[in-house]
């Protein structure tokens, strides 16, 4: 027994340990690597080319601070047609005349460099398929320029979706529009205040107003790194639950094989065993188990990490990623030194033993210990085996605090994994915005402004479905929501704009700060879209991308985590004269209250029929595989912490009662029952396990509340209190007689083998 519990602790502390050790390492070192071959711009600024001049921009480089800089160079943004079946979304283009050397070397991965006009370079970041030799049109551009694709290549820090020669740029650049980008490399540039100081520095000089948009590249980071972060802090949390479960769990187990094997420890060193051997033999005990243990939790780290290291094997092309050989060499030296040093500890008691004392002391404890609390428990109006399970631990408070500790991290570890799995629900409630009775899906979304082409199958008219909806019996309120895509200036690729038609408040959409938006104008962005772009609450953005620019001003920050957070939020009447042809909408319905949801949907959708539109009940769908994966996981290390715990507790249940095997005899020749033997075990272990469940619910709490926020700041979220307040009342109380249930479930079998065992033979036991 004491082998498979020092043997399952030491493997889950492990198995923890390599997880998070090889993701903090992973996470980074596709994009450092990455970083430092190209060059990467620790900045790029984009310039409106009506305030600022290229001369003017060339200056900048000499600000204090810059190391190197790279531009001007002319942007701007264009809806492509290809020969094939993507969407016609707005993309960056830049005009450069080479990949670069000294800033932002963009890596070619196929094809070659554009050398002269009608050709062009694809990031493999962009929205379209980058297949070589494919044509792309750009019809509403004078002159409709039509491009061969020539190449495919990667920007570290994502300066742009394309690239071509700068003498393509102004058929590509519609009249009073476009703009100037630099690149910059700073001397110092390791944090964000450090960026925004270089940030300052080099636009000091320009006119105000002509820096429309910026980038770091401690975002482009963090986005890159973002899938294997979020793992990260709550890996830590089980790793230091494992670690110090193992350390408390090895140094009990060593101490108490110490204190039941006196008698040994007296022959042996009667026989010549030397004080060192005796501790060295103790600290082996715990080593053969723990090594054991160590190399299963090695293999579990590398099979738990597949699932996790291959949402980023596709960032920047790398290969197939595996847990990096001196996290397993660290994670095994830091393990079994922690072990052998806290078996050396609890086994120097075994080295300081004179061997006479130890052959006098034999094999049992002390009868009078623990005599002090038999008698009040006796008072109390309990019946006998009870009052007597009660009392025992305090015959043994050492081993009831080792026991006590164990069920406190079991408890930590089951509080804390109730709460995430219930943020956790709470964030994909807040992406799915699935708060409606009934939805009525929107078909493809329309991207992007239309160019000329063969005509498309008339859509049902939004109006005319809000219009039935609004009619029908049982309607509650309703929105309907459009999307159309955009792009900011600063930022390359393109962002989700939604569009709301009603009030949509009520939806489902969790508010971090701020309002929801009111009137036309105003937008809510969630807090990855505020960090991009370097707005707060109360900033105004300018969309590009559609038929003209749209200004919003950022009144809210809502919680949404869908497309990496990229998104705007507005009123639909604020897209009416730069895409007024929102016929890709959503329609979203609370039905009134008492009103059966599937005969409501039955009768819509006779209404909606003529219409060409079809109702379904419930929401939207709320998975998510990385969600999936994060409750995965902490189940499965939670379920180990919990099975160390109750083999802690059975542990030293077990020793307790061969410990009193004889007074268990004499209670059994007195008269007490197999039943009453059990009831007498198990209470041994309820106040323990009461004690251990009130403290470890608190404390997993605590925990919570420190892991959860860190998991958001990781993929840049910020999670208001909805997220985080998931603990209530009934739910607190259950949570902390778990821990009774931990002490319970760990008692049971030596329970049963105290009950079954013979009074004669239990009497003969020396």
């Amino acid at each position: 027994m004491q082998t498979l519990v020092i043997g399952l602790a030491t493997m889950m502390a492990v198995a923890a340990s390599v997880l998070a050790g090889s993701l903090l390492v992973v996470s980074g070192a596709p994009f450092d690597e990455a970083f430092a071959k190209q060059h990467g711009a620790h900045l790029s600024v984009q310039f409106d080319a009506g305030k600022v001049s290229a001369g003017q921009l060339s200056t900048s480089e000499h600000a204090e601070g810059v190391s190197s800089a790279a531009g001007p160079f002319r942007t701007a943004t264009v809806i492509p047609k290809s020969d094939g079946a993507d969407p016609e979304w707005p993309m960056t283009v830049t005009g450069r005349g080479g990949p670069g050397r000294d800033v932002d070397a963009v890596a070619l991965l196929d094809g070659r460099w554009p050398t002269r006009s009608g050709e062009i370079v694809l990031s493999a970041n962009s929205w379209l398929f980058p297949t070589m030799g494919r044509k792309l049109t750009f019809p509403a551009l004078s002159g409709g320029p039509a491009l061969t694709v020539v190449g495919v290549a990667r920007s570290v820090t994502q300066t742009a979706d394309a690239w071509v020669v700068p003498s393509q740029m102004p058929a590509l650049t519609a009249p009073g529009s476009g703009g100037y980008q630099m690149l910059y490399r700073f001397t110092d540039a390791g944090n964000a205040a450090q960026i925004t100081a270089g940030a300052k520095a080099v636009t000091g000089s320009l006119p105000p107003g002509a820096a429309v948009g910026e980038q770091s590249w401690l975002t482009v980071k963090k986005t890159a790194e973002r899938d294997t972060a979020l793992y990260v802090p709550f890996l830590i949390a089980f790793g230091v639950l494992g670690l110090v479960m193992s350390v408390l769990i090895v140094g009990n187990v060593v101490a108490s094989a110490v204190g039941t094997g006196t008698r040994r420890i007296g022959i042996l060193k009667a026989v010549g065993f030397t004080p060192a051997q005796v501790v060295r033999a103790y600290v082996g005990q715990a080593l053969i188990p723990a090594a054991v243990g160590t190399v299963l939790g090695v293999l579990a780290g590398h099979l738990l990490a597949v699932p996790v290291l291959a949402e980023t094997e596709e960032v920047y092309g790398t290969s197939s990623l595996t847990v990096a050989p001196w996290v397993d060499l660290a994670v095994t030296a830091g393990v079994l030194g922690l072990v052998a040093a806290t078996a050396w500890v609890s086994a120097g008691r075994a080295g300081g033993l004179r061997t006479v004392d130890a052959l006098a002391v034999g094999r049992n404890a002390s009868a009078g210990r623990g005599r002090w609390a038999v008698r009040p428990a006796g008072r109390l109006p309990l019946p006998r085996p009870v009052s007597l399970g009660l009392a025992r631990p305090f015959a043994r408070p050492a081993r009831a605090l080792a026991m006590g500790t164990a069920i406190l991290f079991g408890a930590i570890a089951v509080t804390f994994t109730v709460g995430m799995s219930a943020s956790l629900g709470q964030v994909m409630k807040a992406k799915a915005h699935d708060a409606a009775d009934v939805v009525v899906p929107a078909p493809l979304p329309d991207f992007g402004p239309q160019g000329p082409g063969p005509a498309k199958r008339p859509k049902a008219d939004p109006a005319a479905v809000a219009t039935a909806i609004g009619a029908a019996a049982g309607t509650g309120k309703h929105y309907s929501a459009a999307t159309v895509r955009a792009t900011v200036s600063g930022l390359t690729g393109t962002i989700d704009v939604i569009a709301f038609t009603g009030d949509a408040s009520w939806g489902g959409y969790t508010m971090v700060s701020g309002r929801w938006i009111d009137q036309p104008g105003e937008a809510v962005v969630p807090t990855p879209f505020l960090a991009a772009t370097g707005t707060r609450i109360g900033d105004t953005v300018t969309l590009n991308g559609l038929a003209e620019a749209v200004h919003v001003r950022i009144v809210g920050e809502v919680l949404d985590p869908r497309n990496d957070g990229m998104q705007v939020f507005t009123d639909a009447r604020t897209l009416t004269a730069a895409h007024p042809d929102l016929t890709e909408s959503s329609h979203h319905i609370a039905v009134a209250s008492g009103t059966d949801v599937p005969a409501y949907v039955d009768a819509l959708n006779k209404d909606l029929a003529p219409l060409g539109a079809v109702a379904r009940a419930g929401g939207l769908d709320a998975g998510g595989d990385m969600v999936v994966t994060l409750n995965a996981l902490s189940a499965i290390l939670t379920l180990m912490l919990v099975a160390v715990a109750a083999l802690g507790v059975l542990n030293g249940v077990l020793l307790d009662t061969r410990e009193r095997i004889r007074e268990l005899g004499v209670h059994k020749a007195l008269g007490m029952t197999p039943r009453q033997t059990i009831a007498m075990v198990l209470t041994s272990v309820v106040a323990t396990g009461l004690a251990a469940g009130a403290l470890g619910v608190p404390l997993g709490v605590a925990l919570h509340g420190w892991v959860m926020p860190a998991m958001g700041d990781s993929v840049g979220l910020r999670l208001p209190d909805p997220v985080l307040a998931v603990y209530h009342g009934a739910q607190l109380f259950l949570l902390v007689l778990g821990g009774l249930f931990i002490a319970i479930l760990g008692a049971l079998l030596p329970a049963g083998w105290a009950a079954r065992a013979r009074t004669a033979t239990a009497l003969r036991t020396e």
